[in-house]
């Protein structure tokens, strides 16, 4: 089996724990307003099979001594659910583990259901808080990445949260309590909110691609900070 590969990134640290060898696919369900890899939309040039990224990812078992290991992202990576079912084993086979980072955009299949019980890790990228501004800013279905989370929760899996804040669409206090109401029934080990920033605009500039924010600045770090400060403290009141 062959997937579509965008690229990857080696000795990467902040798509899981310890040293990372990412994977990032081609493909996405959704179209975020704020997507910072817009060039992953699209098919590559590099169709390549599980033993092919096993023999690139193998080259870097040295430095995952201390919890590192392959992170799979995108794009979206459970597209590719089934490809990384058939890398899994051969990763097992060398004590490699592996993390998905997702957005959850698509249906619990019993593939997607394997590449999640096969992961050490899931990063879940939760885009929006409510289903009205999920559909809106990325044109997605709520409920697929709703379901990913609770099979997450249900299946003990280690996870962490992620969500993108944005000014002048989730920068509010009322978003960060809604976020806190949303996750309340996932467990989960973190969930940390990620500035918006306009370092990818040049993307679009190259695809000739409409940028729906191009008006839009960098998140405030400060207010940033305030913002996950108020998450934290709601989080606390709600989980037991």
């Amino acid at each position: 089996m062959n997937a579509n590969i965008h690229s990857f990134e080696s000795l990467a640290a902040l798509d899981g724990e310890g040293i990372r060898f990412d994977v990032f696919f081609t493909g996405c369900p959704l179209r975020c307003v704020y997507c910072h890899n817009p060039d992953a939309w699209f098919r590559s040039k590099t169709d390549m099979s599980a033993e092919d990224v096993f023999r690139k990812a193998k080259r870097f078992k040295p430095y995952f001594k201390n919890g590192g290991g392959v992170t799979f992202s995108g794009g979206e990576p459970l597209l590719n659910a089934a490809f990384i079912n058939e890398l899994a084993p051969m990763l097992r086979a060398e004590g490699i583990g592996y993390c998905l980072d997702t957005s959850g955009s698509v249906p619990l299949t019993d593939a997607v259901k394997t590449a999640i019980d096969g992961a050490e890790m899931v990063i879940l990228d939760i885009k929006f808080c409510d289903p009205d501004s999920y559909k809106k800013y990325t044109g997605g279905n709520f409920d697929y990445f709703m379901a990913v989370g609770r099979y997450c929760t249900q299946k003990n899996k280690r996870l962490w949260l992620r969500t993108v804040i944005v000014p002048g669409i989730n920068d509010t206090e009322e978003n960060a309590d809604r976020c806190a109401e949303l996750v309340k029934e996932f467990k989960f080990e973190r969930y940390e909110l990620l500035p918006f920033h306009t370092m990818a605009f040049f993307k679009y500039e190259n695809l000739q691609l409409p940028n729906p924010l191009a008006d839009t600045p960098p998140m405030d770090r400060a207010r940033l900070d305030a913002l996950s400060a108020r998450l934290q403290a709601r989080l606390a009141e709600l989980r037991p």
